[in-house]
């Protein structure tokens, strides 16, 4: 079969298009002929071994795809952790969902990483109530159209967009956002609370890291909450000040989404199958569309990192392995 491999982390030069043996499903898992997979940030990370979960030589990164089992059934899967760049490839049982009618490819893969990364920020992390506040920085990109949807669906009072460019800045208000600013603001605080009609921030749903974790930390009100759950910028943020939460009653969480497989359900088995399912009738209904953000195919895979890194795309990007 054909793959994307790496023989040494490094940038997307380390991206290779070679032949492999088609992977061999063992017990509990499952073997998929894989119609597109998802690029993510987090394949970035995997590349250069910089991802939370340390990666081993060889690799053919990608945690996620969508395709058909040899039974014939249309699912959507999380890989462990890699293996999703290619024509085949194996996933727990555990993280397999059978896709909808109705649902497409895009909007299937935008679900099951992105999707659920929103519902978990805003449902669990953050425990966000009807009429609150909430910023989505990043908000043109898988995260956040999803969650600035979720969010103005569940009752945000006032959902605050950033976003780097117009183009961006529209897409967030076309998908709901009452507001949408710059995401390169010198102060974000003060940005955050102007675009809040003078009042400090509810929820803060932050993956960009450095400077602007750190002014939004400042820019909670009483009782307001921020979610970190990654780091584009790649410059870590200052250490909490667990005086400085007391003094204001604020509260910082981080989220990782492969605990939500660890977490039980009653209803549904794992808090991953919750916000899965939910989702998936959400967009049944009609009430979250997917945005797509871009299709590769193998020889352009390394142009896919060089965009992701560079932060120039928006909603979600998939790799066609039959090109």
């Amino acid at each position: 079969m054909r793959a994307i491999q790496i023989t040494e982390f490094g940038g997307p030069e380390v991206l290779q298009q070679v032949e492999l043996p088609d992977p061999v499903a063992g017990e509990g898992e499952v073997l998929i002929n894989v119609s597109r997979a998802g690029l993510n940030y987090a394949d970035t990370h995997q590349a250069e071994n910089s991802y939370l979960a340390k990666m081993s030589l060889p690799l053919v990164p990608g945690g996620e795809v969508v395709g058909t089992t040899a039974d014939g059934r249309r699912v959507v899967a999380l890989t462990k952790n890699s293996g999703g760049y290619a024509e085949k490839a194996v996933a727990p049982a555990l993280t397999t969902f059978d896709v909808p009618d109705g649902v497409d490819d895009l909007t299937a893969l935008s679900l099951i990483v992105q999707g659920a990364t929103a519902w978990l920020l805003l449902r669990k992390s953050t425990h966000m109530e009807a009429g609150e506040s909430v910023v989505v920085h990043a908000a043109a990109g898988g995260v956040g159209t999803i969650a600035v949807q979720l969010a103005k669906l569940w009752g945000a009072g006032r959902v605050i967009a950033t976003a780097s460019s117009d183009d961006k800045r529209k897409l967030a208000l076309d998908l709901g956002a009452d507001v949408a600013i710059d995401s390169r603001a010198s102060d974000m605080t003060a940005a955050l609370i102007e675009a809040n009609e003078g009042r400090r921030v509810d929820v803060v749903l932050d993956m960009t890291g450095g400077a602007v974790t750190d002014q939004s930390v400042v820019a909670l009100g009483p009782f307001g909450r921020l979610a970190f759950y990654g780091m584009a910028s790649r410059e870590r943020p200052k250490p909490v000040d667990l005086g400085a939460l007391l003094v204001h009653s604020t509260a910082v969480a981080g989220m990782w989404l492969p605990h939500a497989l660890r977490v039980r359900d009653a209803e549904h088995g794992t808090l991953a199958h919750r916000a899965m399912a939910e989702l998936f009738q959400l967009v049944v209904d009609g009430k979250v569309r997917a945005v797509p953000g871009g299709e590769y195919g193998m020889g352009e895979v390394r142009q896919a990192h060089e965009d992701l890194r560079s932060r120039k795309t928006q909603g979600k990007l998939v790799l066609d392995p039959s090109r």
